[in-house]
């Protein structure tokens, strides 16, 4: 099969992009022609990032530089967090014997983050075996203590977020800008944007697709926009062949053309006569039992059980079915589905949310607000978040903790400091802690000023709710340098109603 993939490559006049490594390489080694000229082109090669090379970068910088050795890399051992894309850090080792006389510059001053942060640092990666033993210190002082808060579930911990960026950044008079949100995984960032959203936050989310614009999220909430205002064509047109329908080009072309002569949306028109004799009687049918399913569905969200009639319309199109015909993978589908479900359960938490004149009594499983209410609401928020990228410059950054390696942030949250998610449950399982650790040390180091480590006591996976336990890694942190909120009921209330005085004395030092 590879021989296949090769000479396919070859026919196509193409290499991939391990080809771009693999072929300087072999040449260089087999034409010795080649490697002369080269190696007397370049006087002086300078590497960046030495760690996250692997082996074949690592002979590629071999055949440039040749004997003259005119070699200067730059790494941190403890910084290596691409083992699992062939990266080996035991490369900057092998440099003693393949370049005699090598100089090793400790490079130990820090310029960016106070001394807790940086001690917080350094005790961490001490459990970690080391190429070359190096301690960190900066000019910036003592700084803040750590903040390390363990909340009740993620909807909690999401709410903590959010409601810290706002207070800080009005009591610092900061800018969204110096916040980060750091997360293991790609998959904890969704209950984050839809809080966020709630409250105006603006964010960017960095390596990811924001939930709102994943595809199986638009044809969602693309049905439910037809199901609240029919005349959405847009919408319509969107979900009128997914999944498919056999409505094809033609008859989508003579529908947009009778609605124009009517001066009308699509679906209003699709009952009407003149339509029914523009149109081949088979394809006249299926708009019709198309029309005539959402009819069905509306009466049931007129008579207040739009979380049936949503559950019933997933059913009724077998959507779980299209996105396995039109995934890479079952993993894929399923991880699709999931988020339609998040999506699913969130609305109808919304549609539960009391109203302000609601009895005591009031039953909790009783919808009170309107779907058309909650989708518009999400609707705005979707489109202010569009809206905001107009304010590129001033967003809360979002991202992994692998996409946040070199960059910087005054003010950092990490979230999920729990066993399974930092450390991943994978590393755990494969005996690599190690690597996990250095991630969780890549991302204590991003944050200038100030640091919070979040953890939950519970999380829901696959509907089940999951006790959770706190990362191995917190007990490796000093705990002089830590701050800890929420590990004791009793003293958290006290905790509480002193962080809260003095929130409000800050705030009346704003206006004097």
């Amino acid at each position: 099969l590879y021989r296949r993939y090769e000479q396919a490559l070859t026919s196509y006049n193409a290499v991939d992009f391990d080809d771009l490594i693999t072929l300087p390489v072999q040449l260089l080694e087999n034409n010795e022609q080649v490697r002369q000229r080269w190696q007397g082109k370049i006087r002086y090669l300078l590497v960046d990032e030495y760690q996250d090379t692997n082996t074949s970068q690592y002979r590629l910088v071999q055949l440039l530089v040749g004997d003259r050795g005119k070699l200067s890399v730059v790494g941190d051992d403890d910084q290596s967090i691409y083992s699992w894309r062939g990266a080996n850090p035991e490369n900057l080792v092998q440099l003693e014997s393949d370049f005699k006389g090598l100089k090793v510059i400790k490079l130990e001053q820090n310029y960016r983050s106070t001394n807790r942060i940086l001690r917080a640092a350094n005790a961490l990666i001490e459990h970690n075996p080391h190429i070359y033993d190096k301690q960190l210190w900066s000019e910036k002082g003592l700084g803040d203590a750590i903040e390390v808060i363990q909340v009740a579930n993620e909807e909690a911990e999401t709410e903590l977020i959010a409601n810290q960026i706002i207070e800080q950044k009005l009591l610092r008079a900061a800018r969204f800008k110096q916040f980060a949100v750091l997360v293991r995984s790609n998959h904890q960032s969704k209950l984050l944007e839809l809080k966020f959203q709630a409250k105006q936050i603006p964010y960017h989310l960095t390596g990811g697709t924001s939930f709102f614009a994943r595809s199986e999220i638009k044809d969602i909430m693309c049905y439910l926009r037809v199901l609240v205002n029919p005349d959405d064509d847009a919408a319509f047109l969107r979900i009128v062949n997914v999944p498919r329908r056999k409505i094809g080009i033609s008859t989508l072309e003579t529908l947009g053309q009778y609605a124009n002569q009517r001066n009308a949306s699509l679906f209003s028109v699709i009952n009407e006569i003149g339509l029914q004799q523009a149109l081949p009687a088979a394809s006249f049918d299926r708009l019709k039992r198309l029309s005539d399913w959402f009819s069905g569905l509306q009466r049931q969200i007129d008579n207040g059980f739009a979380r049936q009639a949503i559950d019933e319309m997933l059913d009724d199109i077998d959507y779980l079915g299209w996105l396995h015909q039109n995934s890479s993978s079952t993993v894929v589908a399923e991880r699709r589905m999931e988020n339609i479900h998040f999506l699913i359960n969130s609305i109808a938490k919304e549609l539960r949310k009391p109203v302000d004149d609601s009895p005591p009594e009031a039953d909790a499983t009783e919808e009170t607000a309107s779907l058309e209410n909650v989708i518009k609401k999400l609707l705005l928020r979707d489109l202010l978040d569009q809206q905001s990228e107009e304010q590129a410059d001033d967003k809360v950054q979002v991202m992994t903790l692998h996409a946040a390696k070199g960059l910087e942030f005054p003010h950092v949250f990490i979230m999920g400091f729990e066993e399974q998610i930092l450390p991943h449950r994978n590393s755990v399982d494969e005996a690599n802690i190690e690597e996990e650790r250095r991630l969780a040390y890549v991302g204590i180091t991003r944050a200038q000023q100030t640091l919070a480590l979040t953890c939950a006591r519970t999380r829901k996976q696959f509907g089940e709710t999951l006790q959770c336990q706190i990362s191995r890694f917190l007990e490796e942190l000093p705990s002089d340098d830590l701050h800890k909120r929420g590990f004791n009921d009793a003293d958290d209330g006290v905790a509480n109603k002193a962080k809260g005085a003095q929130t409000l004395e800050s705030l009346r030092g704003l206006f004097d």
